[in-house]
């Protein structure tokens, strides 16, 4: 498909976006701007739509993504917190250590040693939840209920916090 071809397609489908993007941004004069913005990607981004494919479910999938592209940009920039009064009272607490990778060193071998004290039947678990295992996946792995697994991992963090008790409040 040439590119003259391709623009007047675009212009014919153009007409079936004003509602869909009133829909979305319920807003005569954002619903324009997405339109806009949407063409103008389309325009540009014209070597990733494939013949014989729907043109308008392309442009449609395009302005959604453009939509929620934007919804998360203003969404982000105004959920700001002023933290200017917090920041006062940053470094004021006497408990403040400067941390840096000598005392992040000292932990990890804390928890790794807290981690080497605990049973086998609980370690395991606990290590594999750790890496990204869901529950019914060590289940399966270890070949036991996915009750014990839970139970085994709970009372692996009991333990832990127990024998880490130094870091906490």
């Amino acid at each position: 498909m040439t590119a003259l071809e391709f623009s007047n397609h675009i212009q014919l489908a153009a007409g079936s976006l004003k509602p869909v993007a009133m829909n979305l941004t319920r807003n005569a004069d954002d619903a324009k701007d997405l339109v806009q913005e949407t063409l103008l990607k389309a325009l540009s981004n014209r070597e990733k739509f494939h013949a014989g494919t729907n043109l308008k479910a392309w442009l449609y999938t395009i302005m959604r993504n453009t939509f929620i592209n934007n919804y998360n940009k203003i969404t982000k920039r105004s959920s700001n917190i002023d933290s200017s009064e917090y920041l006062q009272y940053l470094n004021t607490d006497d408990r403040f250590v400067t941390v840096n990778k000598g005392t992040a060193a000292f932990v990890m071998s804390d928890i790794k040693a807290a981690i080497s004290k605990l049973n086998e039947e609980h370690r395991k678990p606990f290590m594999m939840y750790y890496i990204g295992y869901k529950y019914l996946e060590i289940a399966d792995k270890l070949n036991i209920p996915i009750g014990t697994v839970k139970n085994r991992i709970h009372i692996a963090r009991k333990e832990l916090k127990k024998l880490l008790q130094v870091y906490g409040d």
